[in-house]
């Protein structure tokens, strides 16, 4: 299987491209560096393809990504996993953060999408489509209104995409995951960080496997079924 994934150089992007290579998926990764997905390189030559792109440059999509880069590769999977986190009350709010975390969390994935499915249709795909959304969207955090609004709108953008191509058996869901050990979380101190899971069932962090165990599954013959739905990993904070 071919598999376009964003943001996969680092923590849960990482994690996903390691559990899709061991599976014998081929990998397209598009990250602004290498980070962490060097190794994965090394030990992967033929199955690890890689491409330095940032995705707030979302006018040259189709032109840098598509054009250039994937012509002529049958693309069976997106995992929509990149994203920009921007942690600060309403009231601070700062226009042009904002709309480069919207540019890259809503509507870069909007125009992946959109060169994704074509590219499924042209090829007569049964492709699946992956959106990593947060558990912030479905219960409130102080300081993440805006980055929350941005993973609210994917996953009502992701179950629409389910309603218009099912027909075509393109499948499209979401995952909210929890708060995990990654560099978005890198910024909170201890005392934050058990806050935040203090709420949850399990009293812990969402695990990066978890996720990426349900990323695979969700591309797997196994969820043949399921889609337009919003998949809850994390650690049981709904």
């Amino acid at each position: 299987m071919n598999i376009l994934l964003t943001g996969a150089s680092k923590g849960l992007g990482h994690q996903i491209a390691k559990t899709l290579l061991k599976e014998g998926h081929t990998i397209y990764a598009v990250s602004r560096s290498k980070g962490g997905l060097s190794d994965l390189i090394v030990e992967y030559p033929n199955q690890l393809h890689f491409l330095s792109y940032d995705l707030a440059d979302a006018a040259n999509i189709k032109n840098l990504i598509f054009k250039s880069w994937l012509e002529g590769i049958k693309l069976h999977a997106f995992v929509n996993n990149a994203a920009m986190a921007y942690d600060t009350l309403l009231t601070n709010m700062n226009l042009e953060k904002v709309q480069k975390m919207t540019m890259i969390n809503q509507i870069a994935p909007m125009i992946l999408t959109k060169y994704v499915i074509r590219n499924m249709i042209l090829n007569n795909i049964k492709g699946a489509i992956i959106h990593i959304s947060s558990v912030s969207v479905h219960t409130g955090y102080k300081g993440l209104s805006m980055y929350a609004a941005t993973k609210g709108a994917i996953e009502a953008f992701s179950k629409n995409t389910a309603r218009e191509w099912g027909t075509k058996q393109i499948r499209s869901n979401c995952i909210a995951a929890g708060f995990m050990e990654t560099n978005m979380t890198d910024m909170m101190n201890d005392e934050m960080k058990y806050r935040i899971y203090n709420r949850t069932a399990l009293k812990t962090e969402t695990s990066l496997e978890s996720v990426s165990d349900t990323v695979s599954f969700l591309l797997s013959n196994s969820s043949k079924s399921i889609t337009g739905q919003v998949m809850h990993v994390d650690s049981g904070t709904i």
